[in-house]
């Protein structure tokens, strides 16, 4: 769904700063300057080795809708500072109303295996520009990213069985609730209960029916049959509304009148109690019934945890509904990726780098141009991933340095095959880039968690994968942060 579906342009999709800043560029005649920024995160969610990238799609959507309406600029107009006097001016004001988006982005596609401070994104544009979008494109991808990883962890565990999406009603408001389910698809779930994901980006739809339509007859059995009599070919009955086993009887009295009148049932749904000892019970009575091929479906609360734990007790359960802890990214409800100035330039100059230092190590940046180079194994696996400056190629005998302990360093080989993960997605303010299907964008996710070791993607103690700066950014890093608190007065703490 396009980031301007509330049916409005989405200038206004963004934080008061952003456009206070703006103002300031332009009343300081900096308006041509040029700026690049990189959007990145510095922790993988979840304790986990790996993130997975997602949402370029509605962030290619909103750069191509930005703009400012007559009605944004005027309720800007009505904006005051604290003397009272209008905060915007009228030729600013103007200004916005004449914005387009008219930079140029790289991104990292859709469903690649990411790591923490690699940039995900790189905008190169005017600096308003660049700072106009800086709050919108965090709210995508961010969101996008850290369902996506929780989705894969999900599925992960889930082993192969299908797992759909089913937390719509838990989500964080309507978009939150799309975009968890076009995120979570990209993440492996073959399916959602959201029928307006299923409608606007294709996803296929799933769901059974409450516990509110047993509770409304006098008895199971007139429920189950008064269902089955309806939606013949979609026959999952819930069966814990009551007594869960006897629940399973009954819905296995139905399968079999279901196929004498031609139909199959799907299967049961258990949403509450012990569902390892449920499910093998239920797929006691339905395999004696002859109902070998009906599924047992497992809610209530899951994750890739509780998952495991019934994986590892042998329940007998083929299909996963997982909703709240999918949807809300259970248990950490924000990516903190963060988009960061790395270099300036004036038209048909130089880019000159930038830097931030700070007394938190995490925090300090990285300056330059910046690209990811991912390289290979021999076998086709992921070997390590290389942050180099696009206009200092590395060389032919590449060494990358861990800024966090530059102790750890790794070669790779002259010739080794590599990727750079960074692809054009828009230039001068014209899309470049063709979008691919959502299914495709879930295939590549596949792929590119296949081509992990198994001690990446191990939730516990997962094994860091190998990640760091190219030697000449390295050593330009650490000579702007000695320069940076040389000329600012400051000083690194003892020892450090």
């Amino acid at each position: 769904m396009s980031v301007h579906a509330w049916g409005r342009s989405p200038g206004l999709f963004t934080d008061l700063y952003q456009i206070t800043m703006a103002q300031g560029y332009f009343k300081a005649g900096l308006t041509s300057t040029e700026a690049c920024f990189h959007l990145s995160f510095r922790e993988n969610p979840f304790g986990n080795g790996y993130s997975l990238a997602c949402g370029l799609e509605q962030a290619l959507d909103y750069l191509g809708a930005l703009s400012f309406s007559a009605t944004d600029t005027a309720y800007l107009a009505t904006l005051t500072g604290n003397d009272g006097a209008p905060l915007f001016d009228e030729e600013f004001l103007s200004y916005l109303e004449s914005f387009r988006f008219d930079g140029d982005v790289d991104a990292i596609p859709e469903g690649t295996v990411v790591f923490p401070h690699e940039p995900l994104v790189r905008v190169s544009a005017p600096i308003a520009s660049c700072q106009l979008v800086e709050t919108a494109l965090l709210n995508i991808i961010n969101f996008q990213t850290l369902v996506a990883t929780k989705a894969a962890r999900v599925c992960q565990a889930a082993g192969g069985d299908p797992v759909v999406e089913f937390g719509l009603r838990r989500a964080q408001g309507p978009d939150g609730g799309l975009s968890a389910a076009r995120a979570a698809f990209v993440g492996g779930c073959s399916g959602t209960s959201n029928v307006l994901a299923g409608s606007v980006f294709g996803i296929p739809v799933s769901g059974t029916h409450a516990h509110s339509w047993v509770m409304l007859f006098p008895s199971e059995t007139e429920a189950f049959r008064a269902y089955a009599e309806a939606l013949p070919n979609n026959a999952t009955f819930l069966v814990d509304t009551y007594d869960t086993l006897a629940g399973v009887r009954r819905a296995a009295e139905e399968g079999r009148r279901l196929r004498e009148r031609g139909y199959e049932m799907i299967g049961v749904r258990i949403d509450s109690g012990d569902l390892a000892w449920l499910s093998r019970e239920a797929r006691a009575i339905l395999d004696e019934a002859g109902l070998s091929a009906a599924r047992i479906v497992a809610s209530n609360e899951l994750d890739e945890h509780l998952i495991t734990s019934l994986k590892n007790q042998d329940a007998a359960i083929d299909f996963w509904g997982v909703g709240t802890k999918l949807v809300t990214a259970y248990d950490q409800p924000a990516l903190g990726g963060v988009y960061k100035l790395s270099a300036v330039r004036e038209p048909g100059g130089e880019w000159e780098p930038r830097i931030k230092v700070s007394e938190q190590t995490a925090k300090v940046t990285t300056p330059g141009v910046l690209g990811v180079r991912r390289y290979f194994d021999e076998t086709g696996g992921l070997a390590g991933d290389m942050i180099y400056d696009v206009t200092r190629p590395p060389a032919d005998d590449p060494q990358m340095i861990d800024p966090a302990d530059p102790i750890r360093r790794k070669r790779f080989a002259a010739g080794q095959r590599f990727e750079d993960l960074l692809v054009p997605v828009v230039r001068g303010g014209e899309r470049v880039y063709d979008v691919p299907a959502l299914p495709a964008v879930a295939e590549r996710a596949r792929e590119q968690l296949a081509a992990l070791d198994p001690s990446v993607r191990r939730f516990m103690n997962p094994h860091s994968y190998p990640v760091g700066l190219e030697r000449s950014v390295h050593a330009l890093r650490m000579r702007m942060i000695v320069q940076a608190r040389a000329r600012e007065g400051g000083s690194a703490p003892e020892g450090r």
